[in-house]
């Protein structure tokens, strides 16, 4: 036998694609280790592409301002090695709709499918399909992924997905709970496990998502079994526009009083609504806090409205849960806010949840943690930052072998 060594094989490199209403985060990811070889953000207002890559940071320009011109300047921005070392490019999707329930490798049928998704989530999907295209069309020789949001909840009870209303709009129609945020709430479920030293089948997890978009869930043996999100993520908490759950009887209202048209109303709700709304002044979390720190009443009324919604969701999550072990914070706000976290857990004595101020302020940049007393016996309170391109890049490397 020779001495010669054998080399390893090199890992399948996935390019993650995680596209929001207006921004764009990429990863160029090895799925077994997690290992990042390119990290990337995009935003369309600002007009730069950020690609960092070890100590490396590049920034370019960008002349394309949708999902579709973000992708494109992020694929032609690869280096050659780069490119020719993928195996497959991951998509995040909000919403599958009633046709498309799993994470699937893109053809024709499933293209065709996930249009009919669109009118759903329309502040994501019209986006991240124009960024699918995209990226079909500059990587025409890979497996295209989409990693989707419900796909998390799937297997939501029944008592749990069905709203009370005629037995017809469902069974026609697809009226029902499909939930959102599920690759967030699965990748953090995930770490709160390795955290807590613990293995997932015994734990009863709330995860909180907080941030532009916000939901809440409940997560049981590592699988969902309730959420707050719906039909589409319009439901559930207050989030920087979106009203969350409002009075259906207020649309009709409105429109008597108004003349104003469901598009629009419903707009109103995406759009106008939420920290925005109730606020005046702005839908960023950081923002309202300087203002409330300020003085500000408006400020200070949105935020606690805010975490006042969240913490109702927290505790009726806990219902299907039977109890509770672990409540995870994670999103932009969840990870950052120290003031969201304790305007949160400060409605849960209920639950003998108390946040530990110190630990709470020392995690206020999202390194994640721990934030509640240790060892009292109680539910614990952590921080844990998502990494949704990590379970994208596990999705892909998963269908595509």
């Amino acid at each position: 036998m020779s001495g010669a060594s054998v080399r390893p094989e090199p890992p399948p490199w996935v390019l993650a694609v995680n596209g929001g209403s207006s921004t764009l985060k990429a990863a160029v990811v090895d799925p077994g280790s997690g290992q990042r070889r390119l990290t990337a953000y995009a935003e369309a207002e600002a007009g730069r592409l950020q690609m960092r890559r070890g100590d490396e940071v590049e920034e370019r320009s960008l002349d394309g301002r949708d999902q579709a011109g973000l992708v494109t300047a992020l694929v032609a921005a690869l280096r050659d090695d780069e490119r020719s070392d993928l195996v497959a490019v991951a998509h995040r999707l909000v919403h599958g709709g009633a046709l498309v329930r799993e994470h699937a490798v893109v053809d024709g049928q499933v293209r065709a499918a996930l249009a009919q998704a669109a009118e759903l989530a329309p502040l994501h999907v019209p986006a991240a399909l124009g960024a699918l295209d995209a990226a079909r069309t500059a990587l025409p020789d890979l497996p295209h992924v989409v990693a989707l949001d419900t796909a998390f909840h799937r297997d939501l009870p029944e008592v749990a997905f069905r709203y009370a209303v005629p037995e017809r709009w469902y069974a026609d129609l697809g009226v029902r709970r499909y939930g959102f945020h599920g690759l967030s709430h699965q990748s953090v479920s995930e770490q709160a496990s390795a955290r807590l030293g613990r293995p997932s089948d015994s734990l009863r997890l709330v995860t909180v998502h907080l941030g532009n978009g916000c939901s809440a869930a409940a997560v049981h043996a590592g699988r969902s079994v309730d959420t707050t999100m719906g039909f589409t993520p319009l439901e559930g908490l207050v989030m920087g526009t979106r009203s969350g759950d409002i009075d259906p009887g207020v649309l009709g209202f409105v429109a008597e009083r108004t003349g104003t048209g469901l598009d629009e109303l419903l707009r109103t709700l995406n759009h106008e609504s939420g920290l925005l709304g109730l606020s005046g002044l702005s839908h960023d979390v950081r923002v309202l806090t300087e203002a409330e720190a300020g003085g500000s009443a408006a400020a200070r009324l949105a935020l606690d409205v805010y975490c006042y919604r969240a913490a109702q969701a927290v505790a009726a999550m806990a219902v299907p849960l039977g109890g509770l072990d672990a409540l995870v914070f994670t999103g932009g706000v969840g990870e950052h806010s120290a003031r969201a976290r304790a305007g949160v857990v400060g409605w849960l004595g209920q639950l003998a949840l108390v946040i530990d101020e110190e630990r709470n302020a020392a995690h206020g940049e999202g390194t994640g943690g721990r934030v509640s007393p240790p060892g009292d016996g109680s539910p614990s309170v952590w921080v844990v930052p998502t990494d949704e391109e990590l379970v994208m890049a596990r999705v892909a490397a998963a269908l595509v072998g």
